[in-house]
């Protein structure tokens, strides 16, 4: 009885391999965050444990394979503290937001649906990645994310007049602020939810004040899925009235901009806002809904695995909300692979390669709430 209890958990740990990884791994970017050291320090350990890895394998495999974990141990450590620093951190470019005009040139990389506000004005929020900033006393060409609003007055001759779109190049003055969390127990983290995305300062404009420049910056790709993404939104709004297409808006592609803020209230308080939100639950509707249709069609197995798998990665990109879905998308290609090639399917394993290859892109979604 006491042998079958000890074997129990070195089985499992063996049908889980990649969870020790990913743990590993967690577990060093973590810890880089509190413990610098030079990098050669952290090289050499790589190197020695390698070399470790290496020459056990053959030996002792679980020798080996703990050898292997400690690589991946000190790989975490070195890229979180190796990684680019955020350039808003600088005390040079921090020096703009102390309530000085200044004047930016930079170009949209996400674009905002334009809402109504209230005293019949327009607002759209952009991100805006900087080309320069120019102030009376200084001035600066790094590039770093600024989350601005543009407000303006609706026009009825041409209600599109008023919208700006992803690789516009504009140049516009405003005046620059770090954002800040309230101090009330339990709030959102404003601060570190921008962060987490990259921006770090924030600012308001008129539309009147903002010149729009010659040129296009950006990706095609990326200026092709927010036009698509645009065109389903204007398609929702003409099928359904305003309420219902704001609700269909965010179910769909995770837009809650036009959703009046009681109306989200009302979902938080009932715990059911993660209809609201693209998330991974819907990534596996998606993923079952259209892998059981395909096979009701009598298409085979691989087929249906690999055009549900297009489907979920199209919606992943269409939606672009980050590692929620992608994590979600990672797991159900690694487990309709699993599938057509007959290997056993563990959900640990599973999730632990999701993980792994989002850190692997991304160390800091680790810190992420959704992580």
């Amino acid at each position: 009885m006491n042998s079958e209890s000890a074997a129990l958990p070195q089985r499992t740990a063996s049908r889980a391999p990649l969870l020790w990884a990913f743990l590993a791994y967690a577990a060093g970017i973590n810890l880089g965050r509190y413990l610098w050291r030079p990098f050669l320090w952290w090289l050499v350990a790589t190197m020695v444990f390698g070399a470790a890895t290496a020459c056990l394998c053959r030996r002792r495999l679980r020798s080996s394979f703990l050898a292997g974990c400690c690589v991946l141990f000190v790989i975490g450590i070195l890229v979180i503290q190796v990684r680019p620093t955020v350039a808003t951190r600088s005390p040079e470019l921090a020096g703009f937001a102390q309530g000085q005009d200044v004047v930016i040139t930079g170009h949209v990389r996400r674009e905002g649906d334009p809402r109504s506000r209230a005293k019949n004005e327009i607002q759209q929020t952009l991100d805006i990645e900087t080309e320069q900033i120019t102030s009376e006393s200084r001035q600066s060409a790094a590039p770093i994310r600024i989350r601005i609003t543009v407000y303006s007055k609706p026009d009825a001759q041409n209600p599109d007049s008023v919208r700006l779109h992803y690789g516009d190049r504009l140049r516009f003055p405003t005046k620059l602020s770090k954002p800040r969390n309230f101090r009330n127990p339990g709030s959102f983290d404003y601060e570190g939810y921008l962060a987490g995305t990259g921006i770090s300062l924030l600012g308001s404009t008129k539309a009147e004040n903002v010149e729009i420049l010659s040129g296009f910056s950006g990706s095609r790709p990326e200026l092709w899925r927010t036009r698509i993404c645009r065109s389903i939104v204007e398609r929702i709004q003409r099928l359904w009235p305003g309420p219902q297409a704001a609700l269909m808006d965010a179910m769909l592609v995770g837009d809650n901009t036009f959703v009046a803020r009681d109306l989200l209230t009302d979902f938080q308080r009932t715990g059911t806002y993660h209809v609201l939100v693209i998330s991974g639950l819907k990534v596996g509707i998606l993923a079952m809904a259209s892998f059981w249709l395909l096979r009701r069609l009598r298409v085979n197995a691989l087929a249906s695995s690999l055009i549900t798998v297009l489907l979920t990665l199209s919606y992943a990109v269409l939606t672009d909300v980050g590692t929620p879905v992608w994590r979600a998308t990672l797991m159900l290609i690694l487990y309709l692979c699993a599938k057509v090639l007959y290997r056993s399917r563990a959900v640990l394993n599973t999730i632990a390669a999701a993980g792994l290859a989002l850190l692997l892109v991304n160390p800091d979604a680790l810190f992420g709430a959704s992580f």
